[in-house]
C-alpha cells in the first residue's frame, strides 16, 4: 500500500509534446494526497482499534474461561458439600436410631430385672406369710392346749 508521503513525492517525467499540464497534475496529486492521507489515517486508526478490540476480546475470553471454570468448581464444591451434608445427616440418624435402640433395650432389660425382683419379693412375702400363718396356727393350738389343761 502506498503511503501519502510516497504519493506526494512521486515525480513524473515531463514530455515536451502533448504532455500533461504540470500545474493540473500537481493540484490533482495534492488533492489525491490529502484524500489518501485521510483514508490512510482512517485505516491506520481502524486497524489500531481492531487490534485493541482483538486484545480486549482475548482478555474477555480469558475472563469468561476463568469465570466458567470458577462456576464449575463452585457447582462441584456445592454438590460435594451437599453430598457430605447428606451423608452426615444419614450418619446422625443412624447413630440416633442405634442409641435409641440401645436405650430401649437397656430399659427393657431393666424392666425384666425389676419384674424378677418383684416376683422374688412376692414369693418371699408369700413364704413369710405362710410361715407366719403356720406360726400363728401353732401358737393358737398351743394356747388351746394350755386352756384345756
Amino acid at each position: 500500500m502506498l503511503t501519502p508521503l510516497e504519493i506526494e513525492n512521486k515525480k513524473f517525467s515531463k514530455q515536451m509534446v502533448n504532455g500533461y499540464n504540470v500545474e493540473e497534475v500537481d493540484e490533482f496529486l495534492d488533492l489525491l494526497t490529502a484524500e489518501y492521507e485521510k483514508l490512510y489515517k482512517e485505516i491506520t486508526d481502524t486497524r489500531a482499534k481492531v487490534e485493541e478490540l482483538d486484545e480486549s476480546l482475548v482478555h474477555y475470553k480469558s475472563i469468561e474461561s476463568t469465570l466458567q471454570s470458577t462456576l464449575m468448581m463452585a457447582q462441584s464444591t456445592a454438590e460435594e458439600v451437599k453430598n457430605i451434608a447428606r451423608q452426615q445427616a444419614e450418619q446422625i440418624i443412624e447413630d440416633a436410631q442405634a442409641n435409641a435402640k440401645k436405650a430401649l433395650d437397656s430399659v427393657e432389660q431393666e424392666a425384666i430385672i425389676k419384674r424378677k425382683e418383684l416376683d422374688d419379693i412376692q414369693k418371699q412375702f408369700d413364704i413369710y406369710k405362710a410361715k407366719m400363718e403356720s406360726l400363728l396356727i401353732s401358737q393358737l393350738e398351743l394356747l388351746k392346749e394350755i386352756n384345756k389343761e
